[in-house]
């Protein structure tokens, strides 16, 4: 099953700020630290400690209290759906978290020695450059890289059609992935201004690596046929150039097919030279397309599986994309009347909720969607999001694509 990551773009823009604390304090003055404290400001701070330490206390057991009950409840409906029972409005905790509104942590007086910490290893986040000499090194080969941005949203545009994604599905999720700008290899936190990356989630749907090994271990056969059947109507350099990549595509499948079928498996490759080289599949003018369109697809196809045969619509399909299938269609399956009343925080581990301050401002599952519904609105407006648009109302799923996709 297809998971999704949490550092994909659009959580970078739009879910991942971070939630000031509601004990921080500002840094004791340099001056006032120097100086030795008086036994009434020891005394006082040691009273105001206590106050604090006692009020933290207080709120950490009603929060824990909060927590264990959305444990339980997403417990609850997991055994119904299990048993093909309705899940009603009772099977969610439908008051907010709890918020600390107690004293601050005072500042101590005496300076204290600060706390001996190893030094933070940074994980590598490989970008482009690297996947693509990953790639090369690992199995002697480069993706081929479209001529132009247009080039690679046409094939997009052929695919996601063939393969049963609305036109409103592509471009809006599109919007909201990547703000209506990006281009085939836009990879989290280097876009807008941005600097340095802060995943490896890529492309028109921010595909992670680990969401690179997945498809391709479990769609790898269906991409394969899909490119057997390019290569069967091409002659020439051409036709060499797409039985290299076919061949190429068959090793990286087999290596994702090395180990079990579980996200953690695969989280482990996507650490790895091989990994890298996988994901640069992302990159590929014939195979990126089909990894980008199967990233949503298995969402849509999870909710057909379920018994959910409505149509998504765009802001639904991205929550799916964004939470994981499953979360996700805890909240589409959900009725408008349920929406309104349900907290987001029924969705969220306590630590991703804390660090989550749109979660927390649109605090309920009809908020949540409608803000999705609204950066959509306001980035399809933007020169990618129209651009894409135009080329899915110009395209013509040719009929061995629209094939292989479904």
């Amino acid at each position: 099953m297809i998971r999704s990551g949490a550092g994909c773009f659009a959580l970078a823009l739009l879910l991942s700020a971070p939630v000031e604390a509601a004990d921080s304090v500002a840094p004791p003055v340099a001056d006032a630290m120097a100086q030795a404290a008086s036994p009434y400001a020891i005394a006082e701070y040691r009273r105001r400690l206590a106050e604090y330490q006692e009020a933290r206390a207080a709120f950490e057991q009603e929060a824990g209290a909060y927590w264990n009950a959305i444990v339980e409840k997403r417990r609850g409906r997991n055994a119904k759906r299990r048993e093909h029972l309705p899940i009603v409005l009772d099977d969610y905790v439908l008051t907010q978290p709890p918020g600390y509104s107690g004293p601050r942590r005072p500042v101590n007086p005496e300076p204290e020695a600060p706390e001996a910490r190893p030094p933070r290893q940074h994980k590598a986040i490989p970008v482009v450059g690297d996947l693509m000499q990953a790639a090369s090194e690992q199995f002697q080969w480069t993706p081929q890289k479209p001529s132009s941005e247009i080039e690679f949203k046409r094939a997009y545009a052929r695919v996601a059609l063939a393969a049963g994604l609305t036109r409103e599905q592509a471009v809006r999720v599109y919007s909201f992935e990547t703000g209506g700008t990006g281009n085939y290899d836009v990879q989290a936190g280097i876009e807008h201004g941005g600097k340095r990356a802060i995943s490896t989630a890529m492309g028109y749907n921010q595909l992670l690596t680990t969401n690179s090994i997945e498809l391709l271990a479990e769609q790898g056969p269906e991409f394969v046929r899909a490119l057997t059947q390019k290569a069967a109507v091409l002659s020439g350099q051409p036709r060499q150039i797409m039985d290299r990549k076919i061949a190429v595509l068959k090793k990286m499948v087999a290596y994702a097919h090395s180990v079990p079928d579980e996200w953690s498996a695969h989280e482990r490759l996507a650490d790895t030279q091989q990994g890298w080289a996988l994901h640069a599949m992302v990159l590929d003018i014939d195979v990126g397309p089909l990894l980008q369109t199967h990233k949503l697809l298995t969402s849509v196809i999870f909710a057909r599986a379920k018994g959910y045969n409505r149509p998504l619509t765009a802001a639904e399909l991205e929550m799916m994309n964004l939470t994981g299938d499953g979360t996700g269609l805890d909240m589409v399956t959900m009725p408008q009347a349920m929406r309104e009343q349900v907290p987001t925080s029924n969705f969220f581990q306590r630590g991703g909720y804390e660090r989550n301050p749109v979660a927390i401002r649109h605090n309920t599952v009809a908020k949540l969607l409608a803000i999705t519904d609204n950066r959509m609105d306001a980035n399809s407006s933007q020169p990618g999001a129209k651009e894409l648009a135009a080329a899915l109302y110009q395209a013509t799923p040719l009929s061995a694509e629209a094939t292989s996709a479904r």
